[in-house]
């Protein structure tokens, strides 16, 4: 392998597959963990009486964590209000709107998927252009794009990588991953495997000025979507990777400098197997808390429906007036007195913010905290 200098193009970034790749025992057995819990979590999707509805609040976690990995936060409070009102998302902060941006890429990918049955390089520049609110695509071949530590780090601002740059080199890097991922009569690899491999590539790729670490998290999540390994994009792998992100930076850095493989892999596979387990007992307590919540409001009031008990755990924070609008109530002293009710019964708890109220389903953000 030619030595790699973090202060030139990589250039010779390899094309997929790796030539010297091995999937040994210990990757197998790592691969087949992982594959069943991510066949259980699909599974258990089917459980969900609206999974897209339910599945807006999983994905909202992920969308949080994935912009906290690149030191992009917001509170759970400022995000929840934001949810609850699309008005209220126009006057929102910048870290909240970076969250529901990549929560948009993420549904507007997967729309995209479904509807073209297909992962291409417009879907992928799409992705990223609604993350970063952009026009903006594959970055030009003069931009002098480097990775560089961060403040925080040992020696900051200190250069640790450059992407590939030159005319028509992005690109053709691109075209290389996009072949790759679809094409399993030349390159028959497991479509997990393809997944971990694939979203090495990209990093390495580094095909925007900006946002590729998230752009990339949602391509992982699409691409299960595309070969059919989940139904609906639930799996949060951001999670994980928050928790141990010098090990996800570190590994990566080691197939770019040493061709390590498999602690790549071994890294990604436990992921995905750690956090499928995660995301299905989610969906298991929110399913349970939904079914004792209905029971619960159903023996105390009689407008109670299935209806709006799925609204209540569609996100943690709600306005009155989306209740209304679901049970076609117009009569704001009508409203009013439901809001009281479905209060004093414990299912929800007001929360005033200057004129607006928020009802907050307490048990709801119970789960996603825990």
């Amino acid at each position: 392998m030619k030595k790699f200098d973090r202060n030139i193009p990589y250039n010779d970034l390899p094309d997929l597959p790796p030539s010297d790749i091995i999937f040994d025992k210990d990757i197998l057995l790592k691969w087949g963990i992982a594959s069943r819990a991510l066949a259980e979590l699909n599974r258990n999707i089917m459980r969900i009486p609206n999974p897209t509805m339910l599945v807006n609040t999983i994905t909202l976690q992920e969308a949080q964590t994935s912009t906290a990995i690149e030191n992009i936060f917001t509170t759970d409070d400022e995000l929840y209000k934001a949810v609850s009102d699309t008005l209220r998302e126009e006057a929102t902060d910048n870290a909240t709107k970076e969250v529901l941006r990549y929560r948009e890429a993420l549904w507007k990918g997967y729309n995209t998927i479904k509807s073209k049955n297909k992962l291409d390089e417009a879907t992928i520049v799409k992705v990223f252009q609604q993350i970063k609110n952009t026009r903006q695509g594959i970055r030009p071949p003069q931009s002098q794009v480097v990775i560089k530590r961060g403040q925080s780090e040992f020696k900051p601002g200190e250069i640790i990588y450059t992407p590939p740059r030159g005319t028509g080199v992005i690109e053709k890097k691109i075209k290389n991953l996009i072949e790759f991922l679809n094409d399993h009569k030349k390159y028959p690899i497991d479509p997990l495997f393809k997944m971990v491999i694939g979203h090495y590539q990209l990093e390495a790729i580094h095909p925007f000025t900006d946002g590729n670490g998230r752009t990339g998290r949602i391509l992982n999540l699409l691409y299960l979507v595309h070969q059919e390994l989940l139904s609906h994009p639930v799996l949060f792998l951001s999670k994980y990777i928050l928790n141990h992100k010098d090990d996800y930076y570190a590994n990566l850095a080691g197939v770019t400098t040493r061709n390590a493989w498999k602690p790549w892999l071994n890294y990604m596979l436990t992921a995905v197997e750690i956090m499928a387990k995660e995301t299905n007992q989610t969906i298991d307590e929110i399913l349970s808390q939904m079914q004792a919540t209905h029971q619960h409001a159903k023996g105390k009031l009689k407008w109670y429906s299935l209806e709006l008990n799925q609204l209540l755990f569609s996100q943690p924070y709600i306005k009155p007036r989306k209740i209304g609008e679901l049970l076609e109530v117009r009569s704001r002293t009508t409203l009013t007195k439901y809001m009281h009710e479905l209060t004093d019964i414990g299912i929800v708890s007001p929360h005033q913010e200057g004129k607006e109220v928020f009802y907050i389903n307490n048990d709801l953000i119970r789960i996603l905290k825990s």
